[in-house]
């Protein structure tokens, strides 16, 4: 990145709740420019016109209208980003809602009726959107020449940041599409940060429990629960961005603590074997 240029990222679902969090963490730097991508034009522009006053000597910024849940959309934003401001440096892949269609259905069937084909708008927004968001990254990151961080001693062209959660760790038997999605993010972050780190491109997810946002379909779900601040997040976020080395990682983010959800060792050694040499040879 050249001396005069600015520090490019993107935050899907930047709008509100954990996106607008990561967002307000960068608004205060004049040496970033933060794209806020959300499918709420209304919204989006209400943010956009709030930080600016709030931060009037901070981030330059900009808000996209897009629809994570489709290529189209996702692809016309990245490049709309990258005409403007000429490169991608960090992309939080974040967008998500929290609409579960109904997989058990036994009134229906007791009823002697016929299955309804499940909404999934969830899978849609919550996975496949990661994928896109995250394809996109790797075609534009890539473009980067590496910078060295002095203090690790590691080169890096970007850094991707996938929005999980610790329903994709554990099992969550409320929303068992939701939790399908978190764990699709997590198992894609983790096969992804081999063949990224041969790219110099760091890829790495956060998993957090309970933070009070606006996805809860009512508000008043969250005086049941044990709350996680905002702090935590933005406090993982700074580590990965600030180690290129961490990459592949899972941050767990419970309280104001941040832990790493390791994946799981082989269960044999026959196991090991043959996923490093799928590796080895390249495909399967």
């Amino acid at each position: 990145m050249g001396s005069t240029a600015k520090k490019s990222i993107i935050v899907t679902g930047g709008a509100s709740g954990i996106g607008l969090g990561i967002t307000r963490h960068f608004a205060p730097d004049p040496n970033t420019h933060v794209s806020i991508f959300d499918i709420n034009a209304s919204t989006g522009s209400e943010v956009l016109s709030a930080l600016r006053t709030e931060f009037p000597s901070g981030a330059s910024l900009s808000f996209i209208q897009c629809d994570v849940s489709s290529w189209e959309s996702q692809a016309e934003a990245f490049e709309k980003v990258y005409a403007e401001q000429g490169r991608t440096d960090v992309v939080f892949a974040n967008a998500g809602i929290s609409k579960e269609a109904q997989l058990i259905e036994t009134d229906r069937a007791k009823k002697g009726e016929k299955p309804i084909k499940p909404d999934l708008m969830t899978l849609n927004v919550n996975l496949v959107g990661v994928i896109y968001s995250t394809k996109l990254a790797i075609h534009y990151i890539s473009k980067n020449a590496a910078i060295a961080n002095s203090t690790t001693n590691t080169a890096s062209k970007g850094s991707i940041i996938c929005t999980a959660s610790n329903a994709g760790i554990y099992a969550f038997p409320v929303a068992p599409i939701y939790a399908a999605c978190k764990s699709g993010v997590i198992g894609l972050v983790r096969s992804l940060a081999r063949p990224l780190e041969r790219e110099q491109i760091q890829i790495n997810a956060l998993a957090p429990a309970v933070i009070q946002t606006n996805i809860a379909p009512s508000q008043d779900l969250f005086k049941h629960m044990i709350l996680t601040p905002m702090e935590t997040a933005t406090r993982a976020v700074k580590q990965f961005l600030d180690d290129p080395r961490l990459t592949g990682k899972v941050a767990e983010l419970h309280g104001e603590v941040v832990s790493f959800a390791e994946a799981p060792p082989y269960v044999d050694e026959d196991t090991g074997k043959n996923i490093e040499t799928f590796w080895s040879l390249g495909y399967a």
